[in-house]
């Protein structure tokens, strides 16, 4: 019997083949990114937002709409890790984005489900690539890149005066998404990532959970602008003291935690609110997590 070096399936140039093969950085960070926006449909209880549960307080989209977007966003994912390699500027980012939304809207029949998680999680993508290919140091986090690289192009850059996240900054003095991109993502780092690892030891074992506790803590924190859009201020500080409660009872380290937090969804819902806002942010949570945990390598 010949040794195994010496079988053709192990020769140098088979390895070769096999290595080119594999699946580009850019490519995983961009599989990455469509599973982190697919498990935050594959969330429930959220308050007033999507699942694949129910619509929430939608009755223009559901989970298989969100999920069409996902696939149709994914390879624009890949496409700002690769410039962020080349340390594109932010108009070239922004173009990628704009095709990135383009996408969204055909395959979801004109219904915006990822405007703002194209924006934040493509600026992690592109943050990921520049770090990978030497543009900042190993030990920022992504969204010190982000703020480092992007952060006063983000805040100089084109508004659109008529989106609901504009609009509410106007008139309540919110930052919104913008903002908090060129801060580096504070409410992702210093909220929704602690949440996570909270409740893992709250709820030791189940993912659902512990995204779950994200979102709550997410929306008790954020001046979300998609609830000052439905809201007002009224409807903003109903959703933050509603979260906050279910957090100072115990979060998901209750016995009952899923039926009080169903309770507080369908409170959202009736009075039509939905914290799209921290939504975008719980699945940048998941992707900075699963990226910090190697899963694009």
């Amino acid at each position: 019997m010949k040794p195994l070096h010496a079988t053709r399936s192990f020769t140098p140039a088979a390895g070769k083949l096999a290595a080119a093969a594999l699946p580009s950085f850019p490519a995983r960070l961009a599989a990455v990114a469509e599973r982190s926006l697919r498990l935050e449909i594959e969330t429930w209880p959220k308050p007033g937002l999507v699942s694949h549960v129910d619509n929430g307080s939608h009755t223009d989209m559901d989970a298989d709409t969100f999920r069409r977007s996902a696939a149709a966003v994914r390879p624009y994912f890949a496409e700002l890790a690769e410039a962020g390699a080349r340390r594109a500027a932010m108009p070239a980012l922004r173009k990628i984005g704009l095709r990135a939304e383009r996408a969204m809207l055909a395959a979801t029949g004109g219904v915006n489900t990822h405007r703002g998680a194209i924006f934040g999680l493509g600026l992690l993508c592109a943050a990921a690539g520049a770090r990978d290919a030497g543009h900042a140091d190993t030990d920022l986090s992504l969204g010190a890149v982000v703020a480092r690289l992007w952060g006063g192009d983000i805040l100089a850059g084109p508004r659109l005066p008529d989106s609901h996240g504009e609009c509410a900054g106007r008139r309540y003095g919110a930052g919104g998404a913008r903002h908090e991109a060129a801060e580096g993502f504070p409410s992702v780092y210093e909220i929704g990532l602690p949440a996570l690892r909270e409740a893992s030891r709250l709820a030791p074992g189940d993912e659902e959970a512990l995204r779950v506790q994200a979102c709550f803590a997410l929306i008790a924190a954020v001046e979300d602008t998609n609830l000052l859009h439905r809201g007002g201020l009224d409807g903003l500080r109903f959703a933050q003291h509603s979260a906050r409660a279910f957090l100072e009872r115990g979060g998901v380290g209750q016995a009952d935690w899923r039926a009080a937090a169903a309770a507080i969804h369908h409170g959202f819902v009736e009075r039509r609110l939905s914290p799209g806002g921290a939504a975008d942010l719980l699945a940048m949570c998941v992707f900075i997590r699963a990226v910090e945990h190697g899963e694009a390598r």
